[in-house]
């Protein structure tokens, strides 16, 4: 028998002990990954951090909140369901979080500079949770904001010039503790998959 044909069977049998080798060894790296409920958006190049002052006029970045979950939402006050819908939500997550809920900061970032005053925000937080802020920017750079969070907003014209709606994105951005983007959760979800979520994410701190 020819050495090369002798040979085929032992290489393919050696090939497929390594694939299998390999593929083992995958699966063990892949059982030690955390298994989030929310898009696992990990290394994202955009959503890495904002200036903006809250509803108390105080100039606010990402690293204000070291140490803590951040969930991030944009909307505006007169927004008639998804707005309310989710943060509301979002304070049942904070319930639920029990001790581990003074670790998470949930942030409102106003689509409409127009009308969101400062001190209709802080009425507006106070609906929901106390340690909530609302975020706002000026007219001009809301769109650059806008661009760096890939969210999507546009005003809808209603019977007066400052009766108009907006249309816009219905999910949140979740933070890790050191501020990195690390999930997105949409819209409508369950509230016991993201407090799972969250309480993974302050483990890996």
């Amino acid at each position: 028998m020819p050495y090369r044909r002798f040979m085929q069977p032992v290489i393919r049998a050696i090939g497929l002990g390594c694939l299998g080798l390999v593929l083992l060894l995958c699966s063990g790296c892949t059982q030690d990954l955390p298994k989030f409920s929310a898009v696992d958006i990990t290394g994202a190049d955009y959503a890495k951090d904002f200036s903006m002052a809250d509803q108390n006029g105080v100039l606010r970045s990402m690293k204000d909140f070291q140490g803590k979950v951040v969930v991030m939402f944009f909307g505006y006050t007169q927004c008639p369901d998804v707005c309310p819908t989710t943060m509301a939500d979002l304070a049942k997550v904070k319930k639920q979080l029990g001790a581990d809920g003074d670790k998470l900061q949930v942030l409102f970032v106003s689509l409409d500079p127009e009308r969101d005053t400062p001190a209709l925000l802080k009425a507006y937080m106070a609906n929901f949770d106390p340690t909530f802020l609302a975020l706002s920017t000026s007219l001009d750079k809301l769109p650059a904001v806008a661009k760096e969070f890939k969210v999507f907003y546009a005003k809808v014209p209603g019977p007066t010039p400052t009766s108009y709606t907006l249309d816009h994105s219905a999910g949140s951005y979740v933070f890790d503790t050191k501020g990195k983007v690390r999930l997105f959760a949409r819209y409508g979800g369950a509230i016991e998959p993201l407090v799972a979520d969250v309480r993974l994410l302050l483990k890996q701190s």
